[in-house]
């Protein structure tokens, strides 16, 4: 929308498949690996790809599976996991993940809520009903096996890709009704995939380090694929582990992580990080990092992005070797991104509005064609997300939709809050929602989650958050309470389900 003063690398766009990209890989780095296993010795090699690819190939052939039929993903394992995804997505069917620590009946639920599910791909010790369904089962290093069938041939439906092009169905958080599922055909996840690589600078010597869930989009897309794309490495882990984390990362030779913010606000606590030499940047996706995170950082290149899975992972981000600017997400890539009122008109520079977005990275539709609304004429979508664009291009989130405060007819957007929260030091993140008020509707209620509990517990550091809050913000603005916490409820990805607190204050408020 405005002309930036940062340049930032775009990659071009490029008709090469998956399958085509894991084949020349194996040509060109056949023995260097891939991916390999934090946790263990064990390591995936481009040659190795492309042989599993070639396995799936043979059995969703076997089983009849047409071009673009579902499969559900239900697989722990890290490796297994990216084998059986590349597989099945490389070889023109539909991949469907799920949560492999979810009950098996939510396996299940996902399969119903799509319908015609032919293949589930699990590695659980026993799975349970497959309801029809044929189930292989993935070994460690990657290959397929049948453990159950039920008649071959079966009609499976199919995602909505054109040509061979296989695709990732993936379901939003669903903050508000049945989760919206989201058609990312591999044309789109590998377009986004180029773009991260070309932004982060990828080339083969690097090596990635990623402990954030597989099944959501951003361990996909900014792990897997521009991993694939620069032809270099990442270590794989299955879940966030906070001791040893610094020993891990040197001892693999890390020169870039993949986290987000809840992860960096844990391992900021003890102050100023012992970084890696190796390490080149840290990503970070999804909301602004607070000032003493940013500073526990020092000494090492941040990438603050934005990004949701209708724009298969990433929409914005800040540029390496650049200033960054408070409260900001950095700059489109690959994207046009437009700030709009509530009748629908482009703001101004500075002015908030809602956030609209369109590129080859954004989808034009959702499953099914749910939500229709959300998409004008011209190809934009509407995020869901509030927030504003400076005169450079830079964007700046101020909170979701759902999330402003209607305060006697005020609107009082978190984030603002929020900002100034986190300019205490000794705040390692802050939650502003809504509490229920019988005169004026809602009213903010800050949640506060210390760096350090035990030294700064009581009352001294809510007093002086209130006399912050007093000297930077309209009275309008201001919580009634700041509420030191320990935490507050999250999606595996870490994100806080700010949904759920709204309704955890509402059901206080009405006993």
């Amino acid at each position: 929308m405005y002309g930036g003063v940062v340049k930032i690398p775009t990659a071009a766009a490029d008709p090469e498949s998956l399958a085509e990209l894991i084949a020349r890989r194996h040509r060109e780095s056949g023995d260097s690996a891939y991916l390999e296993d934090a946790r263990s010795d064990r390591t995936w090699t481009y040659e190795q790809a492309a042989a599993t690819s070639q396995a799936w190939a043979i059995l969703l052939d076997a089983l009849q599976v047409p071009v673009g039929g579902f499969i559900a993903l239900d697989v722990g394992d890290p490796l297994s996991f990216a084998a059986a995804y590349l597989g099945v997505i490389a070889n023109g069917r539909c991949c469907i993940p799920v949560n492999p620590e979810a009950a098996w009946s939510d396996v299940m639920a996902v399969s119903a809520l799509v319908g015609n599910v032919s293949v589930i791909v699990s590695d659980r010790d026993e799975p349970g009903d497959p309801a029809g369904a044929a189930i292989v089962t993935v070994a460690v290093g990657g290959s397929p096996h049948l453990a159950a069938a039920s008649s071959t041939g079966r009609d499976a439906g199919g995602c909505q890709v054109s040509d061979h092009n296989g695709s990732a169905l993936l379901f939003t958080s669903g903050s508000t009704g049945t989760p919206k599922g989201v058609e990312l055909p591999s044309t789109q996840l590998l377009f986004v995939a180029r773009q991260i690589a070309a932004h982060n600078a990828l080339a083969s010597g690097d090596r990635g380090y990623n402990p954030l869930p597989l099944f959501h989009v951003n361990a996909e897309v900014v792990g897997l694929l521009s991993t694939l794309v620069a032809g270099s490495t990442l270590v794989l882990d299955r879940r966030f582990h906070r001791t040893g984390f610094w020993e891990l990362l040197r001892e693999r030779n890390i020169t870039w992580l993949n986290a987000v913010p809840a992860m960096l606000a844990v391992l900021a606590r003890g102050g100023v990080m012992d970084l890696p030499a190796s390490l080149r940047f840290v990503r970070s996706a999804s909301a602004p990092l607070p000032e003493a995170v940013r500073g526990a950082l020092d000494g090492v290149d941040l990438v603050i992005s934005y990004g949701m899975t209708e724009g298969a992972s990433q929409i914005t981000a800040t540029p390496l070797g650049v200033q960054l600017r408070d409260g900001s997400v950095g700059l489109p890539v690959g994207s046009e991104v437009q700030a709009r009122s509530e009748d629908g008109k482009a703001l101004a520079p500075d002015q908030v509005g809602h956030l609209w977005v369109r590129g080859p990275g954004v989808v034009t539709r959702y499953f099914a064609d749910r939500a229709a609304d959300r998409f004008d004429d011209d190809g934009w979508l509407s995020t869901g997300d509030l927030g504003r664009i400076d005169a450079d291009g830079w964007v700046y989130l101020v909170g979701r939709t759902d999330d402003v405060i209607n305060r006697g007819g005020e609107k009082v957007y978190p984030a603002e809050v929020e900002e100034v929260l986190l300019g205490d030091a000794r705040v390692r993140e802050a939650v502003v929602v809504a509490e229920p008020d019988a005169i004026l509707g809602h009213v903010p209620v800050a949640l506060v989650i210390l760096v350090d509990a035990a030294t700064d517990a009581g009352m001294t550091v809510v007093e002086d958050l209130v006399a912050r809050c007093e000297s930077g913000l309209p009275r309008f603005k201001r919580p009634v309470e700041i509420r030191i916490v320990d935490d507050v409820p999250r999606a595996p990805t870490g994100k806080v389900q700010r949904g759920r607190l709204r309704s955890e204050l509402a059901g206080q408020v009405g006993k």
